[in-house]
């Protein structure tokens, strides 16, 4: 990635946008996963097994990972071309919209197969959203901010993912606190649903007010360096930057997934209320947003990967006791297995992850190489690991097969982390990494190769 900056101004008011813009479009994404796990089985599927319908419900969760990377290539491609700006207002409206649809649509008791198959479709076109903001929402911060501090301004973009969780959570925990749980299952799931469009509106606001990075500014100047489709480009010139993404994002995303939806549904398992877990989620996810930052600033002076591979290896040692913590049905006990899980296991891996992921890429494909990397892992990964977890729970009627599937994620993870370049310029010495490894691809764009020389030159001209 080159090194070109914004002021200090326009840094800020990027991380600000970035955080408020992508903390709205999250809130929609994440509503539809708490009411997959809380209502969607008795009203889209009430005529299967209460667990097989489960299931279903978080089946059609997996549908909008499986659009993600759709939306990864296609706004990615555009994102390269014409702006990320622009990619990140048109994710934004597509979003609120679909999401306020799912509010309005009439359930299986209405109109029949009709219900899950609008469902499934909006769900779709929320993927095709969330597939291209991730990576535009982390570009407009990173490509502003000076490489020294670029964990720490990039970590905000995922600050937005959490609290997008916490308003989600805490909405339908304000719903079902007003409503009884008939009015709940009747109108009270739909109004965090239609809520959302007003969120938008404001999340669209802001991001109208925001400058187009500098480092897309300084590639869309030099028209030759784009002759190439993006997504063709980087996978030709990053190919092992993006196995890097995707494997580092297994236990990122496969995990909190986990303990983000399939926690609700064990807890009913095991004889734990729904609001206990709820709560817990919504504590944990607010410290874990404001310790993402912490994280990308430690990465800024210790480099990315060793902080990264602290996250994996948190989540692999944390996968027994998080589900035995849950099996005690002590409240303060599941407290803190979600708090440990999220705030250090997932707060470590997923607060370096885009100045890491940034760094990975050349500034001309960034958007598609950061939207493949990411979304490909979301879809494969992310959607399914709550349909596995409840397959191995119903297979095998306890946890510990899921905390092996979980202690799996995480190791194939530390393996990824591990044989990826260090990216962070802080660390990096004569061009390579602490153990003597090239610096990567991404810093360092490869159509200028005579860069070097000229530099000799002018030291000898001096």
């Amino acid at each position: 990635m080159a090194d070109v900056k914004g002021t200090p101004r326009e840094v800020r008011k990027a991380a600000i946008a970035s955080l408020f813009g992508s903390a709205l479009e999250w809130y929609d994404f994440f509503l539809y996963g708490t009411a997959a796990a809380l209502v969607f089985n008795s009203l889209f599927f009430p005529t299967f097994d209460p667990l097989v319908g489960t299931i279903a419900a978080f089946g059609t969760n997996a549908v909008g990972f499986l659009a993600r990377p759709i939306g990864g290539i296609v706004f990615g491609h555009f994102g390269d071309r014409i702006g990320r700006k622009s990619m990140l207002v048109t994710t934004l409206v597509i979003m609120g919209v679909a999401t306020c649809l799912i509010g309005l649509l009439p359930t299986y008791a209405t109109i029949g197969i009709w219900a899950p198959v609008l469902l499934i479709a909006l769900r779709i076109v929320q993927g095709i959203a969330v597939g291209g903001e991730w990576g535009g929402g982390v570009l407009i911060v990173s490509e502003h901010a000076p490489s020294h501090r670029r964990g720490f301004y990039s970590a905000w973009s995922q600050t937005g993912v959490g609290l997008g969780f916490v308003l989600s959570a805490s909405a339908y925990a304000l719903a079902q606190a007003v409503t009884t749980k008939e009015s709940f299952l009747a109108w009270g799931w739909r109004i965090p649903f239609v809520v959302g469009i007003l969120l938008t509106a404001v999340g669209l606001l802001i991001r109208l007010r925001i400058m187009e990075t500098p480092a897309f500014r300084e590639t869309e100047s030099e028209p030759e360096k784009k002759s190439k489709p993006p997504l063709i480009d980087v996978i030709r010139t990053h190919p092992k930057s993006i196995l890097i993404a995707f494997g580092a994002r297994v236990a990122e995303t496969g995990a909190s997934y986990l303990f983000l939806t399939f926690s609700l549904s064990y807890a009913a398992e095991v004889g734990v209320g729904k609001g206990v877990v709820l709560a817990a989620l919504v504590v944990g996810m607010l410290f874990e947003s404001f310790a993402m930052p912490m994280f990308g600033a430690l990465s800024d002076r210790i480099g990315r990967r060793p902080v990264y591979i602290g996250g994996a290896i948190a989540v692999i040692v944390w996968a027994y006791p998080f589900f035995a913590m849950f099996d005690s049905r002590n409240p303060v006990l599941i407290f803190v297995a979600i708090f440990v899980a999220v705030v250090i296991g997932h707060g470590a891996m997923i607060g370096t992850q885009p100045a890491f992921f940034t760094e990975l890429f050349a500034s001309r494909v960034a958007y598609s190489g950061l939207a493949l990397g990411h979304e490909l892992a979301s879809m494969i990964v992310g959607g399914f690991s709550p349909i596995v977890a409840t397959a191995l729970l119903a297979w095998s009627g306890a946890s510990w097969p899921i905390a092996l599937f979980m202690i799996g994620m995480g190791a194939v993870t530390v393996f990824a982390v591990a044989a990826a370049p260090e990216t962070n310029p802080a660390v990096l010495k004569d061009g390579k990494d602490r153990k003597g490894r090239e610096e990567p691809e991404g810093p360092e764009e490869p159509e200028e190769p005579d860069e070097p020389e000229e530099t000799e030159v002018k030291s000898q001209t001096v």
